[in-house]
């Protein structure tokens, strides 16, 4: 069976997915499967948040770690405004503090594979977080000419997810000139810049996504990658992550 989705993207008029069931062979798109996605919630205005910048450019240098860096938006008021932040990713940082029974939301925060939240600046306490972080699924990553086949296996011991597709930079050089961290010069990696939905996840079935590279723009040759990822969705709110791949222009 397959199915037809239609996203679009903010830098796109449209962009058209084939989403077919589970099935076709794909390949590896890094030398070790995935074990943990880890999502850095940071902003520029936050003097707390530049260790924790540093230890996510470390953590995105392995190849079993999916490193994603949200900038939020609620620390602009300080007297700096964040170049890279956005409200969504503020309620998405919101949206877990929720699924977790919590109202309180800080930076730097570090969640690891959806499921649990550090302090971003503390190693050892990402570290733990990480010690025994697995994702059971494998999303595998396959150039085509100039399509990419996006391949999920069936679990039949998991839950129906989503998959999105997360754009990002893989470095952004900011001056920073106000607020806490003013007269800093910044480096910052897997910047994310936005995220879309592409469809469902099948326990039973698994999926295959194609997505057509012509379709998506390389402005910055050499520093633009995008990760999918396949999370649990609870009551509107985000679960766990089940697999992650990536793929860098």
């Amino acid at each position: 069976m397959t199915m037809f989705f239609r996203l679009a993207l903010g830098f796109l008029s449209s962009l058209s997915i084939s989403l077919a069931l589970a099935g076709a062979p794909g390949a590896e798109s890094r030398p070790a499967p995935a074990r943990a996605v880890v999502e850095l919630f940071t902003s520029q205005g936050c003097s707390q948040c530049p260790p924790a910048d540093a230890l996510l450019n470390s953590l995105a240098e392995r190849d079993d770690v999916v490193a994603l860096a949200y900038h939020v938006d609620y620390w602009d008021y300080i007297g700096w405004e964040d170049t890279f932040g956005d409200k969504a990713f503020s309620d998405r940082q919101r949206s877990y503090a929720k699924s977790w029974g919590s109202t309180r939301i800080y930076t730097p925060q570090m969640v690891v594979n959806g499921s649990e939240g550090v302090v971003g600046s503390k190693r050892d306490a990402v570290q733990d977080a990480m010690a025994s972080a697995q994702l059971p699924l494998e999303v595998a990553l396959q150039r085509h000419g100039d399509m990419l086949a996006v391949t999920i296996p069936p679990d039949a011991d998991l839950g129906d997810a989503n998959i999105w597709l997360v754009r990002y930079l893989v470095r952004a050089d900011v001056a920073i000139d106000a607020g806490e961290n003013a007269g800093k010069k910044m480096a910052y990696t897997q910047v994310v810049t936005d995220r879309q939905i592409l469809g469902m996840w099948e326990a039973e079935t698994g999926a295959q996504i194609k997505l057509p590279l012509t379709a998506l723009p390389n402005t910055r040759p050499g520093n633009t990658g995008f990760a999918v990822l396949v999370q649990n969705e609870r009551n509107g709110l985000p679960g766990p992550i089940l697999g992650a791949g990536v793929y860098e222009f």
